[in-house]
């Protein structure tokens, strides 16, 4: 039998508003120009303000201003009883709710909108392109010239071939009508092997390395470094040096010549022509912090606070239609749009203030937390901070100051921070003190930066150094923390 019940549930839903501000939060200011320009070309009643009012590339602002003001505020548009009747509200946030918020936004992208036509563009010759440019110095017939194609299509961006020879003749056969062999494949690989760079089409390391290898003039050196990639490659990973130097027979001085020859050779072929984006080659402040005697001074990047306003032609057409005699159904449609477009360019203006505003309100309570560092640029002086502690200090959500420190930038004179340095677990010394873990990580660096690289120290040593130092860790607690500063293993650091 069908039980029915009534029960009684509490919700939490975000508007369209809230949302667009959520997405406007995360964006970093290398970002937000781009997402601007999206809305003013979706948009037609929002406007860039008088451009010739902004004086310099970066503006300051004010850190206690409560809405980071803009000249030609939006104001609402107010509707005569009859027209406001007849614009279904419900059907109008509808419509908005499904335009509201679809962009996705790239991490990569900044746009100076200050790039003028006929700047020279610099031309990249990609990894791929250099070796097909090799390929049409070879005299190969129209068949063999295609396999290969396919061969250098499969090497990756380092230079490593990531695909079996059966699967390559199957993906010629099944792609491009193409039948071989996998003698024939082969036989062009290792044809492709001899182009440059040295070592490129390897499949493993060990290969990549014995190529480069066999592509120098032969001296007795460069014969025992081939003898170790070729016969001792898993003792020389894992820099057992004395259990190889011994199966040679060298002494320490032709032992460490040959070492520094295989440690000179490329892993990564390929690398050297690998093509930087231009967004990850700069980094756009989003807030700058000046040391002006002793205070502390915030401003904001401008390029986070543009000049926007509402279109006053739009305006002007709401008002023409509200006061129109006539009122049919497309009447009714052309004021649904400019009323819809209208109150959307009000929203995204809105959104921009609290953005403007939520982003200092964040920024000067870290600086207020750690006004030590920004005061001496210190490390040692950063104090255990959390997203909790900020939230509580802006009473914002956990997750609003997760979205401002995520992807944003400090400048200060000591140099440029991402937001998401200055936050860090605590730690208790022996003496009862909090320290902030970054702290140790400090000190850890140090004494592994200057151990003796014959001899490095193993994790049970690092542990015993810091807590000689009184720091009250565990040895899973330093593995941890080296980990995290990409330092490896004792073993793997040792050096002849």
């Amino acid at each position: 039998m069908l039980r029915q019940s009534q029960s009684q549930r509490l919700l939490q839903k975000l508007s369209p508003q809230q949302i667009q501000l959520m997405k406007l939060l995360q964006i970093p200011t290398a970002n937000l120009e781009e997402r601007i320009k999206e809305e003013l070309e979706e948009n037609p009643a929002l406007e860039h303000g008088n451009e010739d009012t902004m004086p310099d590339e970066y503006a300051s602002l004010d850190n206690n201003s409560e809405d980071g003001e803009f000249e030609g505020e939006a104001d609402d548009v107010e509707l005569s009883n009859d027209t406001a009747e007849k614009v279904d509200l419900d059907d109008f946030l509808r419509h908005e709710d499904d335009e509201g918020g679809g962009h996705d936004y790239g991490d990569d992208y900044y746009g100076s909108g200050e790039e003028k036509q006929g700047t020279p563009v610099r031309v990249e010759t990609s990894f791929h392109d250099h070796l097909l440019d090799q390929l049409g110095m070879l005299e190969l017939d129209d068949h063999r010239h295609k396999i290969a194609e396919q061969i250098i299509g499969s090497i990756d961006e380092d230079g490593y071939l990531r695909r079996e020879v059966s699967a390559l003749v199957d993906d010629l056969a099944f792609g491009q009508n193409i039948y071989t062999s996998v003698e024939e494949v082969n036989e062009l690989i290792k044809l492709i092997q001899q182009f440059d760079p040295p070592g490129v089409c390897a499949w493993t390391l060990q290969e990549c390395l014995l190529l480069q290898l066999k592509r120098m003039p032969a001296s007795k050196p460069v014969k025992n470094a081939i003898e170790i990639i070729e016969v001792h490659f898993n003792e020389f990973i894992k820099k057992h040096y004395d259990k190889i130097q011994k199966q040679l027979g060298l002494n320490n001085e032709a032992f460490k010549e040959v070492i520094g020859i295989i440690i000179k050779l490329n892993p990564k072929p390929g690398s050297s022509f690998s093509i930087v984006n231009k967004a990850e080659s700069y980094i756009i402040p989003d807030f700058f912090v000046y040391n002006n005697n002793g205070v502390l001074e915030l401003t904001l990047n401008a390029k986070n606070a543009p000049e926007l306003r509402v279109s006053e032609g739009y305006k002007e057409m709401m008002r023409a239609y509200d006061r129109s005699d006539k009122k049919d159904k497309r009447q009714k449609e052309a004021l649904l749009f400019i009323k819809q477009k209208l109150d959307s360019a009000k929203w995204f203006i809105d959104a921009i203030k609290q953005r403007q505003h939520t982003l200092l309100q964040t920024m000067s309570a870290i600086i207020d937390f750690q006004k030590e560092f920004f005061l001496t640029g210190d490390e040692t002086n950063l104090k255990p901070m959390i997203l909790k502690d900020i939230a509580q200090i802006t009473h914002l959500d956990v997750s609003t100051v997760s979205r401002v420190a995520n992807s944003k930038f400090v400048q200060t004179e000591f140099g440029t921070y991402k937001l998401k340095y200055f936050f860090s677990e605590a730690l208790q010394t022996e003496s009862g003190e909090e320290v902030s873990t970054r702290e140790v990580k400090i000190i850890l660096n140090e004494i592994i930066g200057g151990e003796n690289k014959r001899k490095p120290y193993s994790d049970e040593k690092l542990t015993d150094m810091l807590q000689e130092k009184g720091y009250n860790i565990a040895r899973r607690t330093v593995a941890k923390y080296r980990e995290q500063l990409n330092i490896p293993v004792a073993r793997l650091r040792k050096e002849l």
